[in-house]
């Protein structure tokens, strides 16, 4: 009994593992080639004022988007209970006001986590026949938001922040931990994680 018990933690923290050294190999990734839409994963917003998290993955796209990697921005993530804006309206206001052109610009104003928002980018996307993405979002975050959105059947790359407050000092541990309990809730599952409490 002990030896199979052993067996199965080994097993165990094999996979565990694995999915670490993904989550840090894809972090550090940063996938620019022509795609058809950058889609902006998002993160909270205040009564429309993107939090600083969420304004550093979107101050990335606009790079992506002025270095010509794609037409059209996608600004993702729905609002919670009392907002009166969501995180894609939010985003696309705020990406506006930095000098994006409007006609660029398209929020998805729907999802409460990421393979919700995602689901919702994915009937746009393929409603214009858009097929490739370069997704941005926190480096830790790119390797499930890039699994999903591969799983729902976009041509997938990713370009993750790589300054910020996801960046800081104490929070790596914590979010690599979170989205490795993400990553394997949604292997076992196939649906939506709502793994942990949000670290930022």
């Amino acid at each position: 009994m002990l030896r199979y018990l052993g067996g199965a933690v080994l097993v165990a923290v094999l996979i565990v593992s694995g999915v670490v050294v993904r989550i840090l190999w894809v972090a550090d990734r940063d996938e620019r080639a022509a795609a058809d839409a950058i889609v902006v994963l998002g993160a909270a917003q205040y009564d429309g004022d993107p939090s600083p998290v969420f304004q550093e993955r979107l101050d990335h796209a606009a790079e992506l988007y002025r270095a010509g990697v794609a037409p059209r921005i996608l600004t993702i993530g729905g609002g919670q209970t009392g907002d009166r804006t969501t995180e894609g309206a939010a985003g696309a206001a705020y990406l506006a006001d930095s000098g994006i052109d409007l006609s660029a610009l398209i929020a998805v104003g729907t999802g409460d986590d990421t393979l919700a928002s995602l689901r919702a980018a994915q009937d746009l996307l393929t409603t214009n026949s858009w097929e490739s993405v370069v997704l941005v979002t926190d480096p830790w975050h790119a390797a499930r938001a890039g699994m999903m959105a591969s799983d729902l059947g976009m041509s997938v790359q990713v370009s993750p922040v790589q300054q910020g407050p996801s960046m800081r000092d104490g929070v790596k541990p914590a979010y690599v931990l979170r989205e490795a309990l993400g990553v394997l809730y949604y292997r076992l599952t196939g649906g939506s994680s709502g793994a942990g409490s949000p670290v930022i």
